[in-house]
């Protein structure tokens, strides 16, 4: 379990919580990964298209599609990435305000509200991967990409931002009971 220092302004607003997190998991540590992977990769498309129009005067035709793609994973895919590194949500104007335990525990009941919605959406994105498989749902375009790969990558990154709310929800309630000391 980590604890994140609480580093304070001049103005003596927190910019971070002193209140522990899970902290990121081989999983975590493999989604900053690959999303780091898929952030190169888009700066390569981009530039490769950028030449390719501007120095031979022709267009590439995927830049756009693969880039959105690409953007869609590593936005889902970094939430969970976000909530092990105490990064994904923060209501600092209350939390500044309360005491430390009443800090854990508002982020407890914060996080159980986030999990409860995230494994709604969790559910509709992957319902609506497995309608876009089964019907056979392509993108209109040049590459005619089967849609359910994009929507996947959304279910999976809900899903892993789940667990990650689970993670940090024990780590929290550990740390109310006196566990982490």
């Amino acid at each position: 379990m980590s604890e994140i220092a609480n580093v304070s302004g001049d103005d003596g607003s927190a910019h971070r919580s002193d209140v522990p997190g899970a902290g990121p998991s081989v999983v975590d540590v493999a989604c900053e990964a690959l999303c780091s992977l898929f952030l190169l990769a888009m700066i390569v498309m981009i530039a490769a298209e950028a030449i390719a129009r501007n120095v031979f005067g022709t267009s590439l035709q995927i830049t756009d599609e693969v880039g959105g793609y690409l953007l869609v994973a590593l936005t889902f895919l970094s939430m969970s990435v976000a909530e092990s590194h105490g990064a994904f949500h923060r209501v600092e104007l209350v939390q500044m305000r309360l005491s430390r335990s009443a800090r854990i525990v508002s982020q407890i009941v914060f996080d159980l509200m986030a999990l409860a919605a995230s494994m709604l959406v969790t559910w509709q994105l992957v319902r609506l991967a497995i309608n876009s498989w089964r019907a056979e749902d392509i993108a209109p375009t040049p590459l005619g990409t089967p849609l359910w790969l994009p929507q996947t990558s959304m279910g999976i990154g809900t899903a892993l931002l789940c667990l990650a709310l689970l993670r940090s929800i024990a780590a929290k309630v550990k740390h109310l009971r006196g566990g982490a000391r």
